[in-house]
């Protein structure tokens, strides 16, 4: 038996098995009472953030340790925009280097995690009003890979892809956060990778390795905090009412949308923090969420 055979064996089990008594045979041994996992926004930054020991990537790999080791990680990552819902379902994602300009030791990463056919089919099989399409083009980009190769460097966890419809609007994305919501119980990771404040037109390219953020990042950051904390969501989709700072911030959503599906699926006795709180570059905040 070859090594991807042998590999497809052990993660899908019996071959034929379908519907959700499948999925509960590759994530049954967790209970669903108490064992509830959390949900994470990361605000995912620079690529190199991927190949740099610093302190973003510490604070991701402390996370791992802090939570129970996942089923599968299932990311929603900013730079897979689509039309209509996609998500990936190959026994063995690429890895995307979607980037220019950085140096060779970037592109030469590859994080060789499995997929996993089976869960994807019986995640879209959990939305009731979207058609989840099966994708066996993409791979992992690197608001995905340059996160989860610190979190599980042995690249032995199943990830997914689900990617954004980009001709949604923003209360589509949350309410379709909802229905992922069993995914928690059964011992999936979901993770939206993006960042808050996120405008690449304003970076102040003489402080782009520096902790630095202008006012309206600063303030739009904290008032984000504030609601995220407050669990008042309704603005946060609403963002564009949020005043001239929230149009700065979020000149386009595919960096922010990710965060309203970590939203969607908090629950009503989740707790709420904080990692990574740090502005960037001027027009750049790493703050990132963990729910539960």
């Amino acid at each position: 038996m070859d090594r991807k055979h042998f590999i497809k064996t052990l993660l899908l089990g019996t071959v034929g098995i379908t519907g959700f008594s499948a999925f509960n045979k590759f994530t049954g041994e967790l209970k669903e009472d108490g064992n509830l996992m959390p949900v994470l926004f990361i605000g995912h930054g620079s690529p190199m953030n991927g190949i740099q020991d610093n302190e973003f990537s510490r604070r991701w790999k402390k996370m791992a340790q802090e939570i129970p080791v996942p089923k599968a990680v299932l990311v929603v990552s900013a730079h897979w925009l689509s039309r209509g819902t996609r998500i990936t379902a190959m026994d063995f994602p690429k890895t995307i280097h979607d980037f220019g300009g950085f140096p060779q030791e970037l592109f030469n990463v590859q994080y060789n995690a499995p997929g996993n056919p089976l869960l994807a089919k019986e995640t879209a099989a959990l939305f009731k009003n979207t058609q989840i399409e099966m994708d066996h083009d993409w791979g992992l980009d690197h608001g995905t890979w340059t996160i989860v190769r610190h979190m599980y460097p042995e690249a032995n966890i199943p990830v997914l892809q689900l990617s954004i419809d980009y001709y949604k609007d923003p209360q589509y994305h949350y309410d379709l956060a909802k229905e992922l919501y069993d995914l928690r119980k059964k011992g999936v990771l979901i993770i939206g990778s993006g960042n808050m404040v996120h405008n690449l037109g304003m970076v102040a390219w003489d402080k782009l390795d520096s902790e630095f953020g202008f006012d309206w990042a600063l303030t739009l950051n904290t008032k984000f905090k504030e609601l995220i904390a407050n669990g008042d969501h309704k603005p946060l989709i609403n963002y564009k009412n949020l005043g001239k700072e929230a149009l700065l911030a979020i000149p386009t959503p595919d960096h922010y949308l990710p965060l309203l599906y970590t939203l969607g699926l908090k629950g009503s006795k989740d707790s709420v923090s904080f990692f990574n709180d740090k502005a960037m570059a001027g027009s750049l905040t790493m703050t990132s969420v963990k729910i539960g």
